[in-house]
């Protein structure tokens, strides 16, 4: 922080944004990394950068968060919502086919937990469909799919880097671009619709106004305080793995019980420890469940409340068939204390009080 101070360069696109751009390529393959101040603003870059309009329709998860679906309503488009499968909670690759329309512009794949969704087959259904694949990678950063970066994949993807995730900068994200046809326009877009990185680079003389854009640079504290997380990001996600793993083994004789799931992690699948969950049994009080864990002092939450279900998924969005598995689980699902450091004594007290509250 003290040496971006000392740059006398506090605003966007410094030598800090370029060296965490610098990484996230390197490390992921995409042929340009923009930092921006949120997957959010990521997400509503995408949807700009595709020229997504009104009446179009985008097909994704209910399972996500709620900026998946609005970067795409903002732009006047319908947000399809497709179930998900039953072992990682992801987009059921097997069911995108038969909900695109002659409208349908795009498929976003929401990773969730840091676990791939099935990569091959929704690249195989956007060539057959002349689509376009935006990663909603907030979760997946230095998780992969069959050895290859999430984010990088489809056509773009986007990282959180907010504070909840594994490397952060407070607030913060970043687009990825695959397609290099693709990188001067989203540079254009990034920079309030002009060539001003164009110009930086001296190649013009002058910036204008090239095109629609928005402010999306977060400033040099925000991309110094990044770096030095990119520059421990190895450990980060080893320790939150080893963290992720004690959870795994501690929990095994629950699920042998059928008192609840552990995660599933398919084979192809390079995960990053970002979440450790579980599925408890459709009999079990959630409320409960949660209210006891606090009432010991543990809090543990659960995550999204589909968004098919919510007044805005309703008046903006449609859905593709019942979705049965994404209000079923959603319902079941619990998230239990996870961050780095997370001792193995703490760890044997959730998995402890967990057990004596499923028993009683």
């Amino acid at each position: 922080m003290a040496e971006a101070q000392s740059n006398h360069r506090l605003s966007g696109d410094g030598p800090f944004t370029r060296r965490c751009q610098q990484w996230i390529e390197r490390n992921t393959g995409s042929a340009k990394a923009l930092l921006t101040h949120s997957c959010t603003s990521a997400l509503d870059l995408a949807a700009l950068l595709l020229d997504v309009k009104a009446g179009d329709e985008i097909i994704l998860p209910s399972f996500t968060f709620v900026s998946t679906a609005n970067a795409f309503v903002l732009r006047g488009a319908v947000p399809v919502f497709v179930d998900i499968r039953p072992d990682t909670l992801n987009l059921d690759e097997r069911l995108i086919e038969a909900a695109i329309t002659p409208r349908t512009r795009a498929i976003v794949p929401v990773h969730y937990a840091g676990v791939a969704c099935e990569m091959d087959a929704i690249v195989a259904i956007a060539r057959r469909h002349d689509l376009r694949i935006v990663e909603d990678a907030a979760q997946g950063i230095r998780a992969g799919y069959k050895g290859r970066a999430l984010g990088a994949i489809g056509d773009l993807g986007c990282f959180s880097f907010h504070e909840t995730k594994n490397i952060i900068s407070g607030e913060g994200g970043g687009l990825l671009v695959r397609d290099s046809g693709l990188v001067s326009r989203a540079e254009i877009i990034r920079e309030k619709g002009t060539d001003r990185s164009r110009f930086f680079r001296g190649e013009v003389d002058k910036y204008t106004w090239q095109d629609v854009g928005s402010s999306f640079l977060p400033g040099e504290l925000v991309a110094a305080y990044l770096w030095a997380q990119l520059e421990q990001a190895e450990r980060i996600t080893a320790e939150r793995i080893a963290i992720w793993k004690r959870y795994h083994e501690l929990l095994a004789p629950l699920e042998a019980e059928g008192l609840l799931r552990r995660p599933i992690i398919p084979v192809d699948c390079q995960h990053n420890g970002h979440i450790y969950y579980i599925l408890i049994a459709p009999e079990t009080d959630r409320d409960y469940l949660l209210g006891e864990w606090r009432r010991r002092g543990i809090h543990a939450v659960f995550h999204y409340v589909p968004l098919h279900s919510s007044p805005a998924g309703r008046r903006f969005g449609r859905a593709h068939g019942e979705l049965s598995l994404t209000t079923s689980l959603s319902h079941r699902l619990v998230r239990l204390p996870m961050w780095l450091g997370l001792g193995e004594a703490e760890q044997q007290r959730v998995c402890d009080a967990l057990e004596a509250i499923l028993r009683k």
